[in-house]
């Protein structure tokens, strides 16, 4: 890859400039960019849970397989590479964020059609490898899109329906991607099923690709294809060759270590989880002391995330304190709600309608709502409500798990669960964008929306250790009480305020 300073000046060809196009284009572009990235993540998540489930899993190893959502915690790690770096062949004629986003659909496409061709998951290191590699390529195409969406929508009022039609997007992939993949596992096998959502995610890579080029770019657009193409399936593959040796190390480790199904990994999570905090606590004297002018000193790298720190001090601990409590309970759901219904007796027939239109019309209710809520009430508020809406989704499978099998029993669950989940995800997004600095918001968003769902994607790989200790009903008790436990927070958080930087 190489770097490049320049910058589109026409906001139609490019996510690099700060132009603005109309309303109605900027929704409808983050309206396609929000299903580009939904559709993949339940072939990651919860359809896989579903999937290893049907096959005779074991509940603590599909626990483990939750923690590959761990990975989109971490992008803040690459993220700074996506504003310094083009994309061979792609960016030449198409721009950075367009060559970003077109690699990545490569990479989630070739990703699904391994998961296919895996499908028995007769060798799970094989299929944790696919799943992990589907997992990266996912959140690298958010990354390419995030930082954008906040310069183009630096105030509360601009953001919020622009976070709506992002998530409008995502969820009905999201929706879209659960339902479809598992209907078509019932109708033929999971080989197909994961091979029609890799058509499908790749559906908006030829309308990128019949885009105007950035003005003047120096190649032509049948040429950009093809060497875009062959440096794209270069990279894939030393990043699929890269997370085999590292998989391969760590599981060694691992198993080396004695770990097994058996072991009880809640409390070494719950260490693990506490690391970051320690860190930070111990690092932000010193962040805190920095003269203002000593930001402009620091590595290109580095200074985003030093900023945010240096602005908010130890406000910063309430925040991502706040932030970590906030999706508790919607990720460890989407852990174990699909092991739930399978274990409950429900078809994939009842489960893939119940994915589908139910959760769709509950979860674009959820969405509309809380973004029109974010522009006429305060964030503290919206936020307030979306914690008691998320704490319900979570609690009504435990009426579920009590109550005989019936379509309604499961139809209003989902509806209630999906309701939340995106009235809470909406208004979120909104809190989160709102944190981060003008100067630097695709890193800092980065690092706030990845460290958010850090603590809930490490206790959800614990999910299945948990849920033989406690129950469903004692499992979905305790996530819904950790969502509701953030309101306890919004006076601190209400209350931090960030320092102005140079």
């Amino acid at each position: 890859m190489t770097a490049s300073a320049a910058t589109a000046p026409y906001l139609v060809d490019s996510f690099d400039t700060p132009v603005k196009p109309s309303r109605r284009r900027l929704l409808g572009l983050y309206l396609l960019l929000g299903f580009s990235a939904g559709l993949p993540f339940y072939m990651f998540n919860a359809v896989l849970t579903l999937r290893l489930a049907r096959h005779g899993v074991d509940i603590v190893v599909i626990g483990f397989f939750a923690w590959i959502a761990l990975l989109p915690t971490f992008k803040f790690a690459w993220a700074p590479l996506l504003d310094r770096y083009d994309v061979p062949g792609f960016s030449r004629f198409w721009g950075r964020r367009r060559g970003w986003i077109m690699l990545s659909q490569l990479g989630i496409f070739l990703s699904m059609v391994g998961m296919a061709f895996t499908s028995s998951d007769a060798s799970l290191p094989l299929t944790a490898l696919f799943a992990i590699l589907l997992a990266f390529w996912t959140t690298t195409l958010e990354v390419a899109a995030d930082g954008w969406r906040i310069e183009l929508a630096p105030t509360q009022a601009e953001q919020a329906p622009v976070v709506a039609a992002n998530l409008w997007g995502y969820r009905s992939a999201m929706v879209a991607a659960g339902s479809g993949a598992i209907l078509v596992a019932a109708w033929a096998d999971w080989t197909w099923a994961y091979l029609v959502i890799a058509v499908a995610a790749f559906a908006p890579f030829p309308v990128l690709a019949a885009m105007r080029p950035e003005p003047e770019a120096p190649i032509g657009r049948t040429r950009a294809l093809i060497s875009g193409t062959l440096s794209s399936l270069i990279i894939l593959l030393a990043v699929a060759l890269v997370t085999t040796l590292v998989g391969w190390a760590l599981l060694s480790a691992v198993q080396g270590a004695g770990f097994s199904s058996k072991t009880n990994v809640t409390p070494i999570v719950l260490v693990i989880a506490l690391l970051p905090f320690a860190v930070l606590a111990l690092a932000l004297p010193r962040i805190s002391r920095l003269p203002a002018d000593a930001l402009t000193t620091i590595s290109a790298f580095f200074v985003p995330y030093v900023e945010l720190f240096w602005r908010y001090g130890y406000g910063v601990l309430a925040v991502l304190a706040f932030v970590s409590l906030y999706r508790m309970g919607d990720v460890l759901t989407l852990t174990l709600s699909h092991p739930l219904w399978n274990e409950a007796g429900y078809s994939l027939k009842q489960i893939g309608i119940a994915d589908g239109v139910v959760a769709l019309s509950a979860s674009m209710a959820g969405v509309a709502l809380g973004g029109l809520l974010s522009t006429r009430l305060s964030l503290t508020w919206t936020l307030a409500i979306g914690a008691v809406t998320a704490a319900a989704g979570n609690w009504i499978y435990v009426w579920l798990w009590h109550s005989e099998p019936s379509s309604f029993v499961l139809y209003t669950s989902v509806a209630v669960d999906q309701f939340g989940n995106g009235f809470a995800g909406a208004v979120f997004v909104l809190y989160l964008s709102m944190l981060v600095s003008p100067k630097y918001p695709g890193a800092q968003y980065a690092l706030l929306s990845g460290f958010a769902f850090l603590l809930p994607r490490l206790l959800a790989g614990a999910s299945g250790s948990m849920q033989t200790q406690i129950g469903y009903d004692g499992f979905f008790l305790m996530s819904g009480a950790l969502s509701f436990a953030a309101i306890f927070l919004l006076p601190v958080i209400a209350r931090v305020k960030g320092r102005s930087a140079p």
